[in-house]
């Protein structure tokens, strides 16, 4: 029996998961680790602290399911995307990873806009300039660090520095570097146009790879420190997005994703280009060879839901703890006892600024319609509410402005596992959903990648045919969703009104 390892730098935590090559979970483990605000809207996290995940979760994985390393035939790696890792010429990390969720660069995205020329940005990167992008991240240490700067001589992703330290192969993959926005995305290249005008070096950066690539092999040292074999194939692997998406089989056109994490991503695989004009979807290259995908992405999803539980959630964390269950469990039951649209309550999910439509980093989260009927229960039902509310809203413009085929909604991530949250999805997308029998969808994605490097599968979608099933359907109630599009409507235009409003706030903290 062949087995695969994926490993899944998430943004709470790295989860490693050993799979037999039918894709069943065989063994896993998971190591949590810190962000990082100093400052309001900042994100950073300790690439250091990912590495230790890894090699805390690889020797368990081999100590907990008793496999030998050297039947594990490759590893894959998952990886949050965009964040910014720079080592200096001895390899030693300069300062902490400036991450995905981070909205410090609103003044280099503007500066890269004016530099390039919007259109043109667009049509090379196939996206507007963006604050969470590593690019205006690499433009805010140029600008505000020079002296740290100076002194990088690599620039990575996360989840290639995890690669680097376990091959020692400096590279990346054009699903994760497309979110870069350093790419001729029609090319999958960097674009060297790009880096002249904005000064960056391409020596900096890694040689790209598609996805399913070996990137490289075990090394001696690696092996010492994680337990896996030296000499164990690398696949160069993908962003956590598109990871996710092969691990739910969104392989083809037809199938979207919808996935609800720490972020909320909606996700459909396109075999050919496909750019809003207008900026409000991302547009990058998928983990399956010479195709792409679009994607709307909620900066906070579950992240809202997390805040509130850590805030104001202590009496059901302590309920959890007597009865032994999630406290997410017991906030979903309270939920479920209110009625469709929380009793007048919206909520504007923005806590970390927002991706998409809007692009803004300035905007953050609003509860709408408080009245002293609302009690803790109708609060948790107006986040739930509004978080899907705010993936709609890409679903609208992949259904309707892009005209992308939503046949099927497979569901993913933390949020799936909410009954409330998966039925809501179904009734507001107006689409049956339905869920992998696999509920690793990042980690399997990387597996599965790393089965088409050592060739054990001919194909990414030949493999997800051979390993990826769905069940749990759920039909969508028409009656429901005219019910919740009522409360969309409102949701949709608050945020217009809003807008000039958090401009105003932000220049008073």
């Amino acid at each position: 029996m062949n087995y695969l390892l994926g490993i899944d730098i998430g943004t709470s935590a790295t989860k490693s998961v050993l799979f037999d090559e039918f894709g069943k979970a065989i063994c896993s483990a998971s190591y949590e680790y810190p962000m990082y605000q100093p400052n309001t809207g900042w994100a950073e996290q300790d690439a250091n602290d990912w590495w230790k995940a890894v090699c805390h979760t690889c020797k368990k994985i081999l100590s907990d399911s008793g496999i030998d390393n050297k039947q594990i035939s490759a590893v894959g790696l998952s990886g949050q995307m965009h964040g910014l890792v720079m080592l200096d010429e001895k390899d030693n990390l300069l300062g902490k990873s400036i991450i995905w969720c981070d909205q410090r660069t609103e003044q280099q995205a503007v500066f890269l806009e004016d530099k390039i020329g919007r259109d043109k940005l667009i049509s090379i990167t196939a996206n507007p300039a963006i604050t969470g992008f590593t690019a205006s991240k690499i433009l805010w240490v140029k600008q505000n660090n020079p002296k740290l700067y100076e002194k990088a001589k690599k620039i990575m992703l996360p989840k290639d520095y995890i690669v680097y330290m376990l091959t020692g192969e400096f590279s990346t993959e054009v699903s994760d570097a497309s979110g870069m926005q350093l790419m001729d995305i029609k090319k999958r290249q960097f674009s060297k146009e790009l880096l002249d005008k904005l000064e960056i070096d391409i020596s900096l950066l890694g040689y790209m790879h598609e996805s399913s690539d070996a990137a490289g092999r075990i090394s001696k040292k690696a092996a010492e420190l994680t337990g896996l074999d030296e000499g164990t194939i690398v696949a160069a692997g993908g962003g956590d997005q598109a990871c996710g998406a092969v691990g739910n089989g969104i392989v083809k056109e037809g199938i979207v994703s919808s996935t609800i994490g720490t972020s909320g991503v909606v996700f459909a695989h396109t075999d050919n280009l496909h750019i809003d004009k207008y900026g409000r979807i991302h547009t990058l290259c998928h983990a399956v060879p010479g195709c792409y995908h679009v994607m709307g992405v909620t900066q906070a999803a579950g992240l809202s839901l997390k805040w509130f539980r850590d805030s104001f959630c202590s009496e059901q964390i302590k309920q959890a703890e007597k009865e032994g269950v999630d406290p997410y469990l017991i906030m979903d039951k309270m939920a479920e006892k209110i009625q469709i649209g929380a009793q007048g309550l919206i909520f504007l999910p923005y806590l970390m600024g927002e991706r998409s439509p809007h692009l803004d980093p300035f905007c953050s989260g609003v509860f709408f319609g408080i009245t002293p009927i609302h009690e803790k229960a109708h609060f948790i039902r107006a986040i739930l509410e509004g978080v899907v509310y705010s993936l709609k809203d890409s679903v609208s413009i992949l259904r309707n402005d892009m005209k992308v085929d939503i046949s099927q909604v497979r569901v993913s991530g933390g949020g799936a596992k909410s009954s409330l949250w998966k039925s809501m999805q179904a009734d507001i997308f107006e689409s049956d959903v339905a869920m992998t029998d696999n509920a690793e969808g990042p980690a399997l994605g990387a597996a599965i990648l790393a089965g088409v490097a050592k060739g054990l599968y001919k194909s990414v979608p030949a493999a997800c045919e051979h390993v990826i099933t769905t069940k749990n359907v759920h039909k969508y109630d028409m009656n429901k969703a005219n019910q919740y599009n009522k409360y969309y409507e409102i949701y949709k235009s608050l945020y217009p009104v809003l807008k000039n409003e958090y401009r105003k706030l932000r220049k008073l903290l």
